[in-house]
């Protein structure tokens, strides 16, 4: 799959396989909408 210029919803992306997601996603030219219940990640 090319991620490239989709858009992907994460729940769960302050730690783990949640931000791990979120990241590489971005870096494969994904639009990336995180959520979480922290606001310090």
């Amino acid at each position: 799959m090319n991620p490239k210029g989709k858009v992907f919803i994460i729940t769960g992306a302050s730690s783990g396989i949640g931000a791990e997601l979120a990241l590489q996603l971005s870096k494969k030219g994904a639009y990336v909408v995180c959520a979480a219940r922290t606001i310090e990640n």
